[in-house]
């Protein structure tokens, strides 16, 4: 790129006299970069020439400018940063030192643990409220790196891409720069999904003559309206965002609906001068074309959190084409597309504006809850749930406007309003009318919270990941903060309860400590703590013992015999390549510890080391470590369902273990008592985590009081379990010390 087309498209709205410190940059830029290359095989000082370029088309102010051109010299060359304060004053090295320091920062979880992951989010944050051209520099820098993206290995492609969509493209939209974040979007999606981006376009191409002559008529049609009307306008069509349209295509197939009803595959943009006749053209449009149902949004009476403001209808265009059509003033069109970013042509980057204040209102408060949360993973959560996330925007009953993440709840939305409020909640109105607490917000709704007169708390349920009752990080912050306050005592009983009753209903044997140690905790009391008030949850730990499950180098694709393992799903430490068979005794998963016992005829046999059949064998010789290896099979679990007798229970425990993909090999009843009935169904599952979700799943079927595992672990048949099989000749071990 020509230094030339930079200066020309600067000299269009930069005054002459800061013209003098972009070229300085550029010659010094040049100087220094010269002999440089990309791995494209280009000149380097062609990167930092892009990234100028695309500020000086969001019209960013000349330091900004010239320090996109200097932004890799303190990285990439002997240049320090105080050759640069010297050269080019305080301002333009503080932006090449921000824009240096988040260079250094990776933001994927895959180069990083959750905690450098969460405070390198954190300090580009912090950048971000200290001076925003340090984010729009990078976001400039990252859209050039993307476009180029081909000449990296397919490795860091990924990589790139991955961190392009879920932390930059957000960040521009929550920035409200329109024109960086769709680029950013569609280019990650390209190396993210080829398949699909490909698919998209190719759809697109094929109609785009159709496309374009019904657009060229829709706005000769509105021309001719608005000209009766004498409404001066400027009317064009709206680009195609295949990104956009992937998303839109998703939701469209899980209603059944088709690629040639959405509505935006053909839109346009209209302009005028003032907000009274953004909505007489909306009215000119809905006479001429009837509007489609939930097709209207009033975003200039309620903006986005990141400032976007227009009127959107969706009508059907000469009787039959959908056709979505975007009204705005010529001011909100400049917001619109440059976001926070044209602050600063028109206001100089006058931090004391107040309008501007308001706009970045949601990084100061993201920074204020730093200081509230209590751990690095925490603050991550509340970025990427209540930062880089569509907004729904609801009331008070007074008329106050509250906005909240997408997929907010009532819960949500009172721990917003107060604390105090949604610690004292016991139910919610929405529009008038009770809903439960896992409801979803909607655009609009008028939220009233019931709260209790008397002072109470949350309740630990509210944390339960499956039961959905909160969704921002704020509101789990303040709830878990409630428990923390607790007594110590109780807190370490209820973690114990909460253990002992997920241990005992999957039939887990593990020393106490060694879970605690999984976890990071050295006493076991303060991992109990850290799960009676909500800090840990019981999902967690399955999702805990899963994992130690994959480091043992289990994994599972395709069924066979439950009652036999290939050599390669376990493997007999120290004794060479034997057969193996799982013992139809006590049933091992993945994630159980195991034990062999070597049988006379047919190799060794699987047991779990808690089975009684093993705790009574006298030939202890015969016994040897085994550990889960690589294999590729399903594993039988016996389980023990407790429930009110009724017709369709059985029906209904099917069908949500089939939901889960996971196969009922044998049901059996024991005689009911005209109220309750004992079930014992035998499933066939790859890992703790399976079982752990199934158990779930059948413990919400309605009726049902109890559901565990069973099998080894010391079941007593008097309880109403299947009794041990104390003559097992399959596996050859008895009870009595006898051996076969």
């Amino acid at each position: 790129m020509e230094f030339e087309k930079l200066l020309e498209k600067a000299k269009e709205y930069i005054p002459a006299e800061k013209i003098a410190v972009i070229e300085k940059a550029y010659r010094f830029a040049a100087e220094k970069h010269e002999g440089q290359v990309r791995l494209s095989g280009g000149p380097y000082l062609e990167h930092p020439l892009q990234t100028a370029y695309i500020l000086a088309e969001l019209q960013m102010d000349a330091a900004t400018l010239a320090a996109a051109l200097l932004h890799d010299i303190a990285e990439d060359t002997s240049v320090g940063l105080a050759e640069i304060e010297e050269k080019f004053g305080a301002e333009i090295a503080h932006l090449v030192d921000g824009v240096t320091k988040l260079g250094k920062v990776s933001l994927t979880a895959a180069a990083s643990t959750s905690a450098s992951q969460a405070e390198n989010m954190r300090k580009m944050l912090v950048a971000m409220a200290e001076d925003l051209r340090v984010v729009f520099i990078k976001l400039a820098d990252r859209l050039h790196n993307m476009r180029t993206l081909s000449a990296l290995p397919k490795d860091r492609q990924l990589k790139n891409a991955q961190e392009t969509m879920d932390i930059f493209a957000p960040l521009a939209h929550r920035l409200g720069i329109w024109e960086l974040k769709w680029q950013l979007e569609d280019l990650a999606f390209q190396y993210l999904q080829p398949q699909e981006y490909q698919t998209i376009a190719r759809l697109l191409n094929v109609r785009r003559a159709q496309r374009e002559k019904f657009i060229a008529t829709a706005i000769e049609t509105l021309k001719q309206e608005f000209d009766k009307a004498g409404l001066a306008v400027e009317i064009s069509g709206r680009p195609k965002h295949i990104y956009s349209i992937h998303q839109k295509m998703e939701r469209y197939a899980a209603a059944g609906r088709q690629f040639n009803e959405i509505y935006d595959l053909f839109a346009l943009r209209v302009i005028v001068d003032t907000i009274p006749e953004c909505y007489t053209a909306m009215g000119i449009i809905h006479n001429i074309w009837h509007p489609l149902p939930d097709g209207f949004d009033d975003y200039i009476a309620n903006p986005k959190p990141n400032g976007y403001r227009a009127l959107h209808t969706a009508v059907r265009a000469f009787g039959t084409t959908p056709l979505e059509v975007q009204i705005r003033t010529r001011e909100m069109h400049r917001i619109n597309e440059y976001g926070v970013a044209a602050h600063w042509r028109y206001k100089g980057g006058d931090a004391s504006d107040i309008k501007f204040e308001e706009r970045i209102g949601w990084l100061r408060q993201l920074i204020e809850w730093h200081r509230e949360l209590s751990g690095a993973e925490e603050f991550l959560e509340s970025v990427k749930t209540d930062i880089f996330i569509d907004q729904v925007f609801v009331y008070t009953p007074a008329g106050e406007i509250k906005d909240l993440p997408r997929g907010a709840t009532p819960l949500d939305f009172a721990y917003r309003v107060h604390t105090d409020l949604g610690n004292r909640c016991v139910g919610a109105k929405v529009n008038g009318k009770l809903v439960p607490f896992n409801y979803e917000l909607k655009n609009g709704d008028v939220v009233e919270i019931i709260a209790a007169k008397t002072p109470r708390g949350p309740s630990l349920d509210w944390l339960n990941p499956s039961l959905g009752y909160v969704h921002t990080s704020h509101a789990k912050s303040k709830i878990r903060q409630w428990f923390n306050k607790q007594e110590r005592t109780e807190n370490i009983e209820r973690g114990r309860q909460i253990l002992e009753k997920e241990l005992k209903r999957l039939g887990i044997a593990i020393e106490r400590q060694a879970l605690a140690a999984m976890f990071g905790f050295n006493i076991l009391d303060d991992f109990l703590v850290a799960l009676g008030n909500g800090t840990i949850t019981a999902n967690q730990i399955i999702v805990k013992l899963a994992a130690e499950e994959e480091k043992s180098s289990f994994s599972v694709t395709s069924a066979i015999s439950a009652s036999k393992a290939s050599p390669s799903s376990i493997n007999v430490l120290g004794v060479g390549d034997l057969m193996t068979s799982i013992a139809q005794c006590c049933h091992p998963v993945p994630g159980d510890d195991i034990i062999g016992f070597i049988t006379r005829s047919r190799g060794v046999t699987v047991h779990r080391t808690d089975c009684p059949n093993v705790a009574n064998v006298t030939e202890k010789e015969r016994l040897v470590p085994v550990q889960w290896g690589k294999g590729n099979n399903f594993y039988q679990v016996n389980v023990q369902v407790e429930a009110w007798d009724r017709v369709g229970l059985v029906r209904d425990l099917s069908t949500v273990v089939a939901e889960e993909k996971v196969n009922i090999t044998s049901i059996n009843m024991a005689n009911g008592n005209g109220r309750n009935i004992t079930l014992y169904l035998t499933l066939e599952i790859t890992g703790l985590a399976q079982l752990s979700q199934v158990l779930k799943k059948i413990d919400g079927v309605r009726g049902v009081t109890s559901v565990s595992r069973i099998g080894g672990g010391g079941v007593n048949p008097d309880a109403g379990a299947p009794p041990v099989n104390t003559t097992d000749t399959k596996n050859e071990i008895h009870t009595s010390g006898g051996i076969s």
